[in-house]
């Protein structure tokens, strides 16, 4: 069953406060010594720690350095912060049509230099032509039941894909070879998309590679997920947005890619899966 959005956002601050709680009676402080030297009331410590009241960040920062472990504040502050966007529900999002999140993510392709992309579903959208964008963004539409702006989400999809041609960026991206199967789209669409990928490979700035089915798994196939100057991670889902910003769960994710990408092949090899896929077509 998928964790609702609410009960997800719960999740992380009772995980976030069982953390606080456990770092203040490993520095073997009774929840009042604490309030004390914070100058607080009891009472707030105990709102804290029972997850009924969210810290702010100059609270976990201020608890970290009365319990004698600076170090650990950035990866608690990460985690509240994540907290109440951790789990964003694609219906809210995408209320008011397609167009609205792809515009919404264009400063965070530009201003990001290394992306780590892996797909098990679909091509990613950064590859996307638009003929297999518009199929698969109509599918959506159709599935959320979202406003039909899909020509217009399509357009600024590909806007968003110049990354690709301009500036300083590099991509590291990882797809299943079942991705160059799932037909999205008629065949002449898969088709086009399929000999875009190949195009796209000679890029300097593009490193593509294909876990092809034969590959012995030392890693389960994942959910999608991209991986933003390790700073950031989007998975997706069906029901949600899942946001990743604490280091330690980003670390877990770039782990993930680095494991993934020693299953791949790539070059030639990869062209030859690509070149199958499209023969398959036929």
């Amino acid at each position: 069953m998928t964790e609702s959005p609410s009960s997800a956002v719960q999740a992380a601050r009772r995980q976030l406060a069982a953390r606080l709680r456990e770092i203040r009676t490993d520095a073997e402080l009774s929840a009042t010594q604490l309030a004390s030297r914070l100058g607080w009331y009891p009472s707030k410590v105990s709102r804290i720690e029972h997850a009924t009241t969210p810290p702010s960040s100059s609270d976990i920062r201020a608890w970290c350095e009365a319990c004698g472990v600076r170090r650990e504040a950035d990866n608690l502050v990460a985690s509240a912060q994540a907290a109440d966007s951790l789990y964003v529900e694609w219906r809210r999002v995408q209320r008011s049509g397609l167009l609205q999140l792809q515009q919404k993510r264009g400063e965070l392709y530009q201003r990001t230099r290394n992306f780590r992309v892996y797909c098990s579903n679909v091509i990613p959208g950064l590859l996307q032509t638009p003929s297999y964008a518009t199929a698969l963004l109509r599918q959506i539409s159709r599935f959320h039941k979202t406003p039909d702006d899909v020509d217009d989400a399509v357009a600024a999809r590909m806007e968003r894909s110049r990354v690709l041609f301009v500036g300083n960026h590099r991509f590291a991206i990882l797809v299943e070879e079942s991705v160059l199967r799932y037909r999205v789209g008629d065949a002449e669409a898969m088709a086009g998309q399929l000999g875009y990928l190949l195009t796209l490979m000679s890029l300097p700035s593009v490193s593509l590679g294909v876990i092809p089915f034969a590959a012995e798994r030392q890693i389960w196939p994942l959910e999608t997920f991209n991986v933003f100057d390790d700073a950031r991670v989007h998975v997706e889902l069906l029901t949600a947005a899942v946001k990743v910003m604490a280091p330690t769960e980003v670390e877990q994710y770039v782990t993930a890619h680095r494991e993934l990408s020693a299953q791949a092949v790539f070059g030639a090899e990869a062209r030859d899966l690509i070149t199958a896929a499209v023969h398959s077509l036929a």
